[in-house]
């Protein structure tokens, strides 16, 4: 009898021993996660940091050469340019990332360090929001541009389908597109 009971200590033992190895194991892996979870989160900013500097070189080359530029472009000549207007409304908010105007017109461009087909939809809804959030335009004459300094010749031809302005960085010179250009 002795023998059954020392056994059974011995099993127990062996398991409370085995308990505290898988607990011990489990608050490793914990503060391992916890450790790839703060390391992703320093990457993940660092990228969003690095993808918001290539943004803003985009909107910076774009903006100076419209700028510095004649503004003669989209059929219209533009006295006035703004980047990175923002504007919010009581249930609706945008930004535009260059816009210019002239006593008739607006031209709004959004600009895209590599642009991609999604983009179209969002450009297209640019001259929705502006007319919604600057009652003051309503009855002016909008243009949209798509300007990347990358560009996939299937996207320019949906752009161009949609009668959105390509504008694109062609060796040091701004290369617009505007061919079948619409109205919005």
């Amino acid at each position: 009898m002795e023998h059954i009971i020392q056994n059974s200590e011995n099993t127990l033992e062996s398991v409370w021993a085995a308990f505290r190895e898988t607990d011990r194991q489990m608050q490793e892996t914990d503060r391992r996660m916890q450790e790839t979870d703060r390391k992703f989160k320093e990457m993940h900013s660092l990228l969003g940091s690095w993808a918001n500097n290539h943004g803003s070189f985009a909107e910076e080359y774009f903006f100076n050469a419209f700028e510095v530029g004649q503004r003669n472009f989209f059929g219209e000549h533009f006295n006035e340019i703004e980047k990175n207007l923002r504007i919010r409304g009581i249930s609706l908010k945008d930004e535009y990332d260059i816009v210019m105007y002239n006593d008739a017109s607006v031209a709004i461009v959004e600009v895209k360090y590599k642009a991609h087909e999604n983009d179209i939809p969002k450009v297209l809804d640019k001259a929705k929001t502006f007319r919604i959030l600057c009652p003051d335009y309503k009855d002016f004459s909008i243009f949209l541009g798509l300007a990347s300094l990358s560009f996939y010749s299937e996207l320019e031809q949906k752009c161009i389908d949609q009668g959105i302005a390509v504008i694109k960085q062609v060796g040091g010179k701004v290369i617009i597109n505007d061919d079948k250009l619409k109205v919005f």
